[in-house]
């Protein structure tokens, strides 16, 4: 990765999930807005072995973290995710890890669950794989604490995400 920013490269980052409706939507939202808060290079996807939707859940919980969202459609909605008046809106929807608007070279896969890790043993045209497994939220659907532990796990992914983008950026400016 210092390598694609040493020759002015972006690094991409490609967070992969089973359905890619909680976690891995996560970890591209705040991926993104770590590379822009630490002015690295970076471009996050998102993808899963299985489409679904982004989860309602995950999107109340960014909305509770002052993203202004806005859904484009009905079915697998696509979600248009603002941040700041000068950036462009993340867009954000469930799609396979290998959709068209994803990297086919050049990317780091990061798993971030146990499923997909495990079942998904190879991902063509990505040059490191990482695991970074995040507990799923869903087990607290529909329980008195569902709320909380949605926002919960995208804060721990945050915090996690903000840590590694933070070295990084020490990294480049030595």
């Amino acid at each position: 990765m210092v390598y694609q920013i040493q020759n002015d490269k972006p690094i991409k980052l490609n967070f992969i999930c089973t359905h890619n409706s909680r976690r891995s939507q996560f970890s591209q939202i705040w991926a993104h807005v770590w590379g822009y808060y630490f002015n690295l290079p970076v471009q996050s996807f998102s993808g899963g072995v299985e489409v679904t939707e982004f989860n309602s859940r995950a999107v109340a919980a960014l909305r509770r973290d002052g993203f202004e969202i806005k859904a484009i459609g009905d079915s697998n909605p696509i979600y248009e995710l603002n941040f700041g008046k000068k950036q462009k809106p993340i867009l954000a929807y469930s799609k396979l890890f290998d959709d068209e608007s994803n990297p086919k070279v050049e990317f780091a896969a990061i798993m971030t669950c146990d499923h997909a890790d495990e079942n998904c043993p190879y991902i063509p045209g990505c040059e490191v794989r990482f695991p970074i497994r995040f507990e799923d939220p869903k087990i607290f659907d529909e329980t008195p604490i569902e709320r909380k532990m949605y926002s919960e796990r995208s804060h721990e992914i945050a915090s996690e995400l903000f840590y590694v983008f933070g070295q990084v950026h020490k990294l480049m400016k030595k």
